[in-house]
């Protein structure tokens, strides 16, 4: 797989800094059920890392410290590490809120029969990957047949209450582009599949979050083998708004690997960017002080024009609507 760290290294990308600390993202290890195309963290069913039981230890306490109101949880699917369901029921005792990044259709496999029902009583709101409402669309990029179970495992969250107007049980779905493009505007692409889910399925979701495909890992590696690597960050790079900076997930978020090293953001965390804070070595939740975050410079590099670029990209979708 090509590195495409190197390619992103010189960028002018405008120097930001951190504001207070509210969300912990936290990835619990590489180990997925699926191996999809755009995956920037190059998960799949071979792979072997996972967070220990003394990280996750340690990720609690930090959350209590920093009076955490989120906890993002992510993999891989986070649902395959043996210690996610001790990590959400400790993390909901707290009074935290969780979010679980789940691909929907580990919900359907084989010893997981019981996991929705689980999200539901621990109220854990689910943010899933669904990249198109076309079954062919879905199938080309996470495998075939991934629609089709997605599919099933929304119905199921739908009968538990996940994603009704009158449930406190939240479900969104995630949009990303199946090639080297910005995706359409959320809002109105959150209204087709809205209407297309419901009138042809009898799907209800509360969200749509429209993302951008990052450069790096499998996705960044696929375009430099097809030489378009250049073409896609120039675009991303003509697109740029300035006015998506104050509203970046990096300014309040802090990721965590499934070693305990800390990152700017998950993308950062996949390149093995430290802190900017100590821009010359990875900083582990052992050594960790909360006031190295007070105002501190956040590190950048040329990918970081993917979640500035148009109406601008989060793990929230959207930073604003490109109609604005």
């Amino acid at each position: 797989m090509h590195d495409t760290k190197p390619l992103l290294a010189d960028s002018d990308f405008p120097a930001i800094f951190r504001r207070p600390l509210e969300i912990l993202q936290v990835n619990l290890g590489y180990l997925c059920n699926l191996s999809c195309v755009h995956c920037h963290v190059n998960a799949g069913p071979k792979r072997t890392e996972s967070m220990s039981l003394r990280i996750i230890g340690q990720v609690l306490a930090l959350a209590e410290a920093a009076s955490i109101r989120t906890l993002d949880l992510t993999g891989g699917a986070p649902e395959m590490h043996p210690h996610f369901r001790y990590l959400v029921r400790a993390a909901r005792g707290r009074g935290l809120s969780v979010i679980d990044r789940c691909n929907l259709t580990i919900l359907e496999a084989p010893g997981y029969e019981d996991l929705a029902e689980f999200l539901a009583a621990e109220q854990v709101e689910i943010t899933a990957s669904l990249p198109c409402y076309l079954e062919e669309n879905v199938d080309k990029q996470r495998g075939k047949g991934v629609f089709r179970q997605s599919l099933t495992a929304l119905g199921r969250l739908n009968r538990l209450g996940y994603g009704r107007p009158d449930s406190p049980l939240k479900l969104n779905l995630v949009y990303n582009p199946l090639d080297a493009a910005l995706p359409p505007d959320q809002h109105l692409l959150e209204q087709a599949y809205k209407q297309h889910l419901r009138d042809t399925y009898g799907i209800v979701f509360n969200r749509l979050f429209a993302v951008a495909n990052m450069p790096i890992q499998r996705f960044g590696s696929m375009l430099v083998s097809q030489g378009r690597f250049e073409a896609y960050l120039n675009l991303l790079k003509n697109s740029f708004r300035s006015d998506n900076l104050d509203n970046l997930m990096c300014l309040n978020t802090l990721s965590i690997d499934w070693q305990g090293y800390l990152y700017d953001c998950d993308f950062n965390q996949m390149l093995a960017m430290p802190l900017g804070a100590v821009a010359e070595s990875r900083l582990h939740i052992d050594e960790f002080d909360l006031k190295q975050l007070e105002n501190a410079p956040i590190a950048t590099a040329a990918h970081c024009y993917g979640c500035t670029a148009g109406q601008g990209s989060s793990c929230g979708g959207a930073l604003k609507s490109t109609s604005s």
